[in-house]
């Protein structure tokens, strides 16, 4: 059992780095919102256009990059958006139970179909090496290629959570743990 945790503690650590990498994109981004906002009322001010399609298209690619590079990391943290009607009564054992379930029917498979779907049109992406059809715009294809590095990323944390779900059910407990999960066998 000490491997699972050791992979799931390995998952944990990648999905930990790019979360935290990417989240420094929020600040770029929102910088770079503000530059393209002030400066397309400068220009208006001014009859010059200081605004450009690079800039424009780069503040949306950073949002792409943090919200695909993220995903992951919430999950670890568990932080993402719950819409619950029995979960929140349950005790830890239920709580686990529905996670486990819900990440092998649900996450890795919808993680297996999202890498299946997007691989055609990054490869297409990157043999035609597509790039905006505006003016000054950016290349698309690496951020095209985002979309299943991102479903891979969150289903590697799928699959750490699954562990630890599961560990948790057989009563496992986590190193550092000096007692068994509550209501363990």
């Amino acid at each position: 059992m000490g491997v699972l945790q050791r992979l799931a503690d390995r998952i944990d650590a990648v999905g930990e780095v790019i979360g935290r990498a990417v989240s420094w994109l929020a600040i770029v981004m929102i910088l770079l919102g503000s530059y393209n906002a002030v400066v397309r009322y400068i220009g208006k001010l001014t009859d010059r256009s200081l605004a450009s399609n690079t800039l424009l298209e780069a503040q949306w690619y950073l949002f792409a990059a943090l919200f695909l590079g993220g995903a992951a990391w919430t999950l670890k943290e568990d932080a993402h958006v719950r819409v619950d009607v029995f979960y929140g009564r349950l005790g830890p054992r239920g709580k686990a139970w529905i996670d486990l379930v819900g990440t092998l029917v649900f996450l890795l498979p919808f993680c297996v179909f999202g890498v299946w779907v997007s691989m055609a049109p990054v490869i297409d992406s990157w043999q035609l090496w597509e790039g905006s059809p505006d003016p000054g715009g950016l290349p698309r294809y690496p951020i095209k290629t985002l979309v299943p590095v991102a479903f891979v990323l969150l289903g590697a944390q799928g699959v750490s959570m699954g562990l630890r779900k599961a560990l948790f059910l057989l009563g496992v407990p986590r190193p550092g743990d000096d007692e068994r999960p509550e209501g363990a066998p």
